[in-house]
């Protein structure tokens, strides 16, 4: 040991900024002793940030274990949980990796940067698991839609994800827009990406091989992001918080363009023998988990860490989260031609340290060594909680407080137009438009439809041609999470698998992202675990195997939590995409069908929230058998060619389903209801149904295809004319159905 190591060794008692950087004193007490010193500055802004909520999972690890104990078997997954992404076998040689995560925080302080920048981390993500990013979605949930602080936020969390993603020209498919006064000062900023790779050109962030160089590339290192991880994601939100703007970081979408396709080619010239984006924790992140995943150690030289700012000092260098930065592991032999890719990409590259086989993480600064750890005690030792929880004590009552007792409107028609114009179920068009859903001309679907679509065979260049398609949908309800994390999070799955079915996908994997309040409080840790279990239960019944995702702790402001909100996104296959169900009322002369069974479920349903601003009883009853033979009626009729559209039934039911068929293409409908109680037909939430529209002449074998899997049928009518007929019940012309859902949100937000 020498220089600032050893003087960290030989003044033992020297205090140190631990409880400012995030850390625990138990925590900090375990560095010394896996030390056997005390540690230096720069190790201590290592394990700061490694060990922090974000990077570490140490609230989470002992629940999410179960998405592997639980997993189905499914010989598709080709890299599961433990990589920067997911990566599934689509067929005919291709993968599939994608992922959804978390940038919550950030975008509350700085909406624009926050949002953008949370665009460019879940793109670098895919890039690392050596794939082209195709394609972008985002969950966004915001407070109320007239809050004066929504007014501030929504707006330039949209502008950012547009901004970064139209200059990276990656088409943005799906998502949902959302809005509850829970989320005030808390909004969710869930970001997710797909990319696509062949299954034998998988990378992986591993620095195996001493001798091996060590290559920082893209952008240079600023004081941007400096302790976001630690600081942004892993502690409760207060009004102080707009001082922490240096703590977001700032993108450019340019650049990444550039580091994309440098990193493609850089892996078509095999040069890249590990390799790790740099998002969360920065270079501390990206040295610790190579080194740890490889063979065992790395010598860093931080001075040759190109920086904007030459003030930065080396702990600022290690927690600086600036963006567009990748991290190689390249054999000596191929850094000429390394170097030679990323400057024809115009792409910044430093060697800035070498693999070895001593198990440490040694860097130096001005000659001095500053840091020398073993790197799995930062990467993979962190503290696992295994903290306390217990049912919330208002809970019984919450769900004692049933919507029944709610006074049921007379006027049905009035209803469905209240809730047809109400922020939740109106158009979103103010919001996609700034989106460019067909850049690269490879989108097959996109929003409104249920699930955005892709076709594979252009979207890389020289691919061979095949007809095979992949479909993404994000769901999620927190209100139905609130009233029963377990059932919630199995009814968020369970919606996302229905959309990627009615486009006629076979569902084929999960990914999620968990957005709940501080995990010290034992009511929040208690629909966490609930959640958990529901969501890695309904994986296993289902059998679609969860390959990663995120877990976003500490949204709430004060002691005021946001509702438990598991978003869960689901990736489906198409054989032939040419045979893909569009969504909604596609011509005139067509019969429509309900699927599934209708009760009377309204706890934490739209009408309740919209009508009364009630929320209480139980969530729809999650039935995922029933879920699962609907899909396999959808994705079968779809191959056979026996739909002409499909449209899931969830938020509104059938009322707002059969609204937003109509307005899919301006054709009316002529339908009677099958049950004796008109409202509960048409505003009742449950789960496991759909919309459909046969031809004619394709009815009784679609009819007898349902009753072999023990669907439930029921004809309503038949498309046609200018309104939507309810009989009996009520009238709408179309045209007044499109002026109500689309005025809502361009009169809120201009």
């Amino acid at each position: 040991m020498t220089d600032s190591v050893k003087r960290a060794a030989e003044t033992p008692d020297e205090p140190m900024p631990f409880a400012e950087l995030g850390m625990k004193q138990d925590e900090y007490d375990r560095v010394k002793e896996i030390l056997g010193r005390r540690p230096t500055g720069s190790e201590l802004a290592i394990y700061s940030v490694m060990w922090s909520e974000h990077c570490s999972y140490k609230s989470s690890k002992v629940h999410l274990r179960q998405f592997a104990t639980k997993a189905p078997k499914s010989e598709a997954l080709l890299v599961g949980m433990g990589e920067n992404a997911g990566v599934v076998d689509i067929g005919d040689g291709w993968a599939a990796t994608f992922k959804i995560e978390s940038h919550n925080h950030p975008s509350y302080v700085e909406p624009h940067q926050g949002a953008a920048t949370g665009v460019g981390g879940i793109v670098r993500d895919i890039m690392s698991m050596g794939a082209r990013p195709i394609a972008v979605m985002d969950a966004l949930r915001f407070g109320g839609a007239d809050a004066v602080d929504t007014r501030r936020v929504l707006p330039g969390v949209v502008e950012g994800i547009s901004h970064y993603g139209n200059c990276l020209g990656l088409p943005n498919i799906g998502g949902e827009v959302v809005f509850d006064p829970c989320y005030i000062g808390n909004p969710l900023v869930n970001a997710l990406c797909v990319g696509l790779l062949r299954k034998d050109q998988i990378k992986l962030a591993t620095a195996p091989g001493p001798g091996n160089k060590v290559v920082l590339f893209g952008a240079s290192t600023g004081p941007d992001g400096i302790g976001g991880a630690s600081v942004l994601a892993s502690a409760t939100f207060e009004d102080e918080s707009q001082a922490k703007r240096p703590a977001v970081q700032v993108g450019d979408p340019f650049m990444e363009k550039l580091l994309i396709e440098c990193c493609l080619e850089l892996y078509a010239a095999d040069v890249v023998v590990g390799i790790q984006d740099l998002g969360a924790a920065g270079v501390s992140c990206a040295t610790t988990e190579l080194a740890a995943k490889g063979t065992g150690g790395m010598d860093v030289d931080l001075n040759l860490v190109p920086l904007r700012d030459p003030s930065l000092r080396p702990e600022e260098i290690l927690m600086s989260e600036s963006q567009e930065r990748m991290m190689a592991v390249v054999r000596p032999s191929d850094i000429a031609a390394f170097m030679a890719i990323c400057e024809k990409w115009d792409v910044p590259a430093t060697v800035i340290g070498e693999v070895t086989d001593t198990g440490r993480l040694v860097m130096t600064w001005d000659g001095e060594i500053i840091v020398d750890i073993p790197p799995g005690t930062a990467a993979d030792e962190g503290p696992v909680y295994e903290r306390p929880f217990h049912e919330p004590a208002g809970q019984a009552a919450l769900n004692a407080d049933t919507p029944d007792s709610l006074a049921r409107p007379d006027d049905l028609r009035a209803t469905l137009l209240q809730l047809l114009g109400s922020p939740n179920l109106a158009s979103k068009e103010w919001v996609t438009s700034q989106y460019d859903r067909y850049v690269r001309s490879n989108t097959v679907l996109a929003q409104p439809a249920d699930a955005g679509m892709l076709r594979i065979s252009e979207a890389i260049e020289g691919a061979e041609p095949t007809t095979r398609g992949i479909a993404l949908s994000t769901d999620g309800n927190g209100r139905y999470a609130k009233l029963d994390p377990y059932a919630g999070a199995q009814l968020a799955l369970a919606e996302a698998y229905r959309n990627v079915a009615v486009t006629g996908a076979e569902p084929l994997a999960v990914t999620n992202c968990l957005n709940f309040g501080s995990p010290e409080d034992p009511e929040v840790m208690w629909q966490f675990a609930e959640a958990v279990r529901g969501l890695a239960d309904a994986c296993k019944t289902l059998g679609v195997p969860v390959t990663g995702g995120n877990v976003s702790f500490y949204n709430q402001t004060g002691a005021t939590a946001i509702h438990p909100t598991p978003v869960v996104g689901v990736l489906g296959v198409i054989e032939d995409v040419a045979k893909r169900v569009p969504s909604g009322f596609v011509a005139e002369g067509l019969r429509i069908a309900l699927l599934g069974d209708t009760r009377a479920e309204f706890g934490g349903s739209e009408w309740a929230h919209v009508a009364h601003h009630h929320l209480g009883g139980l969530p729809p009853q999650a039935d995922l058998p029933a879920e699962q033979a609907l899909a396999k009626v959808l994705v079968e009729a779809a191959a056979r060619g026996l739909l002409e559209g499909s449209h899931d039934l969830s938020d509104g039911g059938l009322a707002i389903a059969l609204a937003e068929s109509c307005l899919a293409r301006g054709v009316g409908a002529t339908v009677s209801l099958c049950g004796d109680d008109a409202f509960t037909d048409l505003f009742s939430e449950s789960a496991a149904r759909a919309l459909v529209t046969v031809r004619p002449e394709h009815f009784d074998e679609f009819a007898a295809l349902c009753g072999r899997h023990e669907v439930p049928c029921y004809g309503l009518g038949s498309t046609g004319g200018a309104s939507l007929v309810v009989e009996g019940v009520l009238e709408v012309p179309v045209e007044d159905l499109r002026e109500t859902h689309s005025a809502a949100l361009p009169a809120l937000f201009g």
